[in-house]
């Protein structure tokens, strides 16, 4: 174990955030960098050797956490990538963007601050990349079987490395013009820089797996095609239908989903665009959705100089601390401010929008909402409390319904769907189809990265055993696990 007093001696410090007007400016990620480096020996000691790990729980990937943190509070960077590397094939990306659940189930956290477990991993992977730690693992030898996967996310990538260094020849087939899925064009640059993305490209590549971009399967090539091509194929499309606001004036220009905004963005990062098509600069923007979308929503606008910022939430604003109906270990609904929220805006809870007011040439000009509350267990507006805030430019980020219907995946397939409207599997991850397996978000609907990448590493098993009859992949999840919440 780490320090026995660590947790008794040191407080919980997190990386340092860029200054607020420097970090608008550009689109360099909001940390300051190098600042965990000289702090993180001391965080990882606050691990307590607490007897059952329950950020185990809190982690579908298993991720050996109280290992890597002794590794890192004595600092044998090697070890502890090695730890980290074993359960999960991208620590950068989760250690960036995942919302930490880990963190939630820290033993530690039921009456202290948690663990920095977010900032001990993204500072081993970090110091990894750095030392050439990291090294393409090419198979020894090849099965002469050939796998197909679908869309190029965290689901995706995983399985396909597992794939490939299984033995198996892979390739990997996305829509976008570039590898990454919404990790390329859905995280904002200051969540994550896309050149961790790159670098992880470029490992897959030499260890073996193909890549092919603006290839959609089902309008570009025919799903029925594909299948005969491949041993097997693992559908990791994603759950990209977005949940829509059909309201009056829904029609008006400027209304965007937030996926079509946020893209765009990146875009510009990649040197596609010199401005973006959809712009928030001079605009009275306004964000409909709380969560972690809307966020990335409000902190591009910012940086793009919008007029202003408001986001809206139709529940009511969470608590800051726990409360009784969502006890330790389980993941708690708090009042969050992310680094966005920081830069400025307005967060509105428990309003609903109501209609779009548009001028005369159909643009948006404003947004009328109503309050609401809850009244026999459903959301009903307060009478009286209607208003209108003024709307140049709205994104809509209010999750996700499924994966698409609409481009012929499905049916060219011939997949069956479950009650939600995700692809169905079995408890191999495998379809109604002989040799197509599902994974990530297509498959459970949307959730987390470390979800993602969990079932990317669990559906590579099952696609494993199909070819080979046995398999020494792991498989941290069962498709009909949940997050640890109630």
């Amino acid at each position: 174990m780490a320090d026995p007093k660590g947790f008794l001696n040191h407080g919980r410090e997190v990386a340092r955030s860029r200054p607020v007007e420097e970090r608008v400016r550009d689109w360099n990620e909001v940390y300051v960098p190098g600042s965990l480096l000289p702090i993180i020996s001391k965080q990882a000691s606050r691990c307590m050797d607490c007897g059952i790990p329950f950020c185990h729980n809190g982690c579908p990937l298993g991720n050996l956490i109280p290992e890597w943190n002794d590794y890192a509070y004595r600092e044998d960077w090697s070890a502890a990538s090695e730890r980290l590397h074993a359960t999960n094939n991208f620590p950068e990306f989760t250690g960036r963007l995942c919302p930490a659940p880990c963190e939630s189930a820290c033993v530690l956290g039921i009456n202290q601050p948690a663990v920095t477990i977010k900032n001990v991993e993204v500072s081993i992977i970090d110091k990894a990349w750095d030392s050439g730690d990291v090294a393409p693992r090419a198979p020894e030898r090849l099965s002469g079987k050939t796998v197909a996967v679908i869309g190029s996310g965290p689901a995706g990538l995983a399985a396909a490395q597992q794939l490939t260094r299984a033995g198996h020849t892979v390739a990997v087939y996305e829509r976008a013009d570039r590898v990454g899925g919404l990790l390329r064009y859905g995280i904002p640059e200051f969540k994550m820089e896309k050149r961790h993305i790159n670098r992880r490209i470029e490992q897959m590549r030499a260890e073996g797996t193909r890549f092919r971009t603006g290839i959609e399967i089902g309008r570009d090539l025919k799903a029925t095609d594909l299948r005969k091509r491949y041993d097997a194929v693992v559908i990791a499309a994603g759950a990209t239908t977005a949940r829509d606001l059909p309201v009056p004036g829904r029609e008006l220009n400027g209304i965007h989903q937030a996926m079509e905004y946020l893209p765009l963005a990146n875009k510009v990062q990649e040197g596609d665009y010199v401005a973006p098509p959809i712009s928030a600069e001079g605009k009275h923007v306004v964000v409909i959705g709380g969560g972690d979308t809307g966020a990335d929503c409000v902190g591009t606008a910012h940086r793009q100089g919008a007029a202003s910022v408001t986001q809206l939430e139709i529940m009511p604003r969470p608590g800051e601390e726990r409360n009784a109906g969502q006890p330790w270990p389980t993941f708690p609904m708090l009042y969050k401010v992310t680094s966005a929220h920081e830069e400025g805006g307005e967060r509105v809870y428990s309003v609903s929008t109501t209609h779009f007011e548009g001028d005369e040439d159909g643009n948006v000009q404003w947004l009328h909402l109503s309050e609401v509350e809850f009244v026999d267990g459903k959301l009903t507006a307060k009478p009286g409390t209607e208003r209108k805030i003024p709307a140049q430019l709205v994104t809509l980020a209010m999750g996700f319904t499924g994966t698409d219907v609409e481009n012929g995946l499905v049916s060219q397939f011939g997949l069956e769907l479950d009650a939600r409207g995700n692809i169905a599997r079995d408890a191999e991850f495998a379809t109604n189809v002989p040799g197509v397996y599902v994974a990530g978000d297509a498959g459970r609907g949307q959730s987390l990265i470390v979800w993602a990448i969990a079932e990317g590493r669990s559906a590579a098993r099952g696609v494993d055993r199909f070819l080979t009859g046995a398999s020494d992949l792991p498989a941290p999840i069962r498709p009909t696990d949940r997050s640890l919440m109630v």
